[in-house]
C-alpha cells in the first residue's frame, strides 16, 4: 500500500525546474517508494545495493550511464560516487530537466560529492519517516499536510477542524510504532523490522561508509544514545557509557546525525544571553527506533516508564522538525537552557521574533509551564505567541500571550 507522502509536490516541481534531483535520508523512510510511485513509465530504475550494478557504476561508469539512459532514478547514490561528474557532462550535454532522479541513505557522503559534481543542476530534498498529517492520511485520504508547525492559535484552531483527535495510549501507541512507512503495512513485525534495520545500518552504511572498527560498540552507543534523547549532549557520559574516548563518542554522534537518524537543536545564545549553555539538545528522529534501541516491550509499559517524558517531548521534536523539512524549509528551531537551571524546551526564531514552546506530557498546564519565557525578553528578539504543547484536546489560552496546543495537531 502507497502512502502519499507531503514531499510528492516538491519533487514533481523541482524536476520541472532542474536537471537532476536528489532525496535523501535515513534507510526505509520511502526515498525509493515515492520516487518509483511519482515517476512516468519511461523512466528506469537501477539500484546500487545491486553488486553488479554497483560494480558497473564503479568500475565503468559511462558505460552505466549508456546502459542506463535517462530519464532514470537511480537508488543508493552514495555507493557510487565517481559516477557524479559523468552525470555533470550528460546533463551539461543535454540540458533536460528531470534526468536525473537519484537517492542517498548518508548525506555526509553524498552531499560532498554532490556540492562538487553538481552544483546549480541539482535539488536537494531531505526526507525522513512518516508525519503525524501522513499516518493520518492513510485512514482519512484527505491529502498530506505540507504546511509547518508554527506558533499561531488561530492555524492550529483550523488544524482542530480536521485532525483526529487522541488520547494519551494513542499517542504512545503512535510513539512505539515509530514513523516508518513499514509500521503500517499488513503483517508488519517491529522486532525483526527493527533487528533488520540496526544489522542494515551497521554493516552497509557505518562499517562500510565510515570504518568504524566495532560494530558491536556502535550499537551499544546508538543504544545509550536512544537512551538519552531529549537530553543535553554531554560527550563524556555517553563515552562512559560505551567504554570509548570522549573524541570518539563526538564522532560518532555526528555520523547519526549526518545520516538523519538523530537531530542535534542548537541552543540560543548570543551577546545578551552570557549565562545560556552552549552544548547541543538530542532528539531521535524515529521514536520507533529509539524505543527498541531502549528495549520496551509495549506502549503501556513506556507510558509508565521513567522515559515517558523524554520520549513524549521526542515525538513532539521530531514532528515539528519534519514539518519544516517536508515543508522545504530549515527548521528555525532552538532552545534554552542556562546556568541557572532556566530551559525553554523550544524556540521558533524567524523575522527577528522569537516563539517559546514548552513541551508536557500532561492534560492540565497550568501557568506555571511558561513560567521561562521572560528570559527571551533579554535576547534582543521580540517575543511572540507562545504555546504548551500537551495532551490537552483543545486549543486554549493559558495567558493572554500563552496557548494550549495538542500535541496531536503538529
Amino acid at each position: 500500500m502507497y502512502i502519499s507522502r507531503a514531499l510528492e509536490k516538491r519533487i514533481l516541481t523541482a524536476s520541472e525546474q532542474f536537471r537532476a534531483l536528489i532525496v535523501t535520508g535515513p534507510r526505509q523512510v520511502g526515498k525509493t517508494t515515492l520516487l518509483k510511485h511519482l515517476a512516468d513509465t519511461d523512466r528506469e530504475y537501477v539500484t546500487l545495493d545491486d553488486p553488479v550494478e554497483r560494480e558497473a557504476a564503479v568500475s565503468e561508469p559511462a558505460l552505466f550511464l549508456e546502459r542506463h539512459k535517462p530519464p532514470v532514478i537511480i537508488d543508493e547514490i552514495q555507493y557510487a560516487p565517481n559516477l557524479l561528474p559523468y552525470i555533470k557532462m550528460y546533463v551539461d550535454t543535454h540540458q533536460k530537466k528531470g534526468d536525473f532522479w537519484l537517492t542517498g541513505s548518508q548525506k555526509f557522503h553524498v552531499m560532498k560529492n554532490v556540492s562538487e559534481s553538481l552544483a546549480g543542476r541539482i535539488a536537494v530534498i531531505e526526507m525522513y519517516g512518516l508525519s503525524q498529517s501522513e499516518i493520518e492520511a492513510v485512514d482519512s485520504g484527505a491529502r498530506p499536510s505540507g504546511e509547518p508547525f508554527v506558533c499561531d492559535h488561530e492555524v492550529m484552531a483550523e488544524r482542530l477542524k480536521t485532525r483526529k483527535p487522541m488520547g494519551l495510549y494513542d499517542i504512545y501507541e503512535r510513539i512505539f510504532k515509530g514513523s516508518m512507512p513499514a509500521a503500517y503495512s499488513e503483517g508488519f513485525n517491529r522486532e525483526e523490522f527493527y533487528s533488520g534495520y540496526v544489522s542494515t545500518y551497521l554493516q552497509r552504511d557505518i562499517k562500510d561508509l565510515t570504518q568504524v572498527a566495532d560494530e558491536l560498540d556502535f550499537f551499544r552507543f546508538m543504544s545509550a544514545c536512544a537512551a538519552r534523547t531529549s537530553e543535553m549532549v554531554n560527550y563524556a557520559d555517553l563515552a562512559k557509557d560505551v567504554g570509548i574516548s570522549a573524541p570518539t563518542a563526538k564522532q560518532w554522534l555526528s555520523i547519526l546525525a549526518s545520516s538523519g537518524v538523530v537531530e542535534l537543536v542548537q541552543p540560543l545564545f548570543n551577546n545578551r544571553l552570557k549565562r545560556a549553555v552552549k552544548s547541543p539538545n538530542m532528539y531521535f528522529m524515529d521514536t520507533g527506533l529509539a524505543v527498541y534501541l531502549t528495549r520496551w516491550d509495549s506502549p503501556k509499559t513506556l507510558e509508565a516508564s521513567a522515559m515517558s517524558g523524554k520520549i513524549f517531548e521526542t515525538y513532539v521534536v521530531s514532528e515539528i522538525l519534519k514539518s519544516y523539512h517536508n515543508a522545504g524549509k530549515r527548521p528555525p528551531i532552538y532552545y534554552y537552557r542556562d546556568t541557572d537551571g532556566k530551559e525553554i524546551d523550544l524556540i521558533l526564531e524567524y523575522n527577528g521574533t522569537a516563539y517559546p514552546i514548552e513541551i508536557k506530557k500532561t492534560g492540565n498546564p497550568g501557568k506555571d509551564a511558561v513560567k521561562n519565557f521572560g528570559v527571551l525578553e533579554n535576547s534582543g528578539n521580540v517575543v511572540g505567541e507562545g504555546a504548551v504543547v500537551c495532551l490537552y484536546n483543545k486549543v486554549l489560552p493559558i495567558d493572554k500571550n500563552n496557548w494550549i496546543i495538542p500535541a496531536w495537531l503538529i
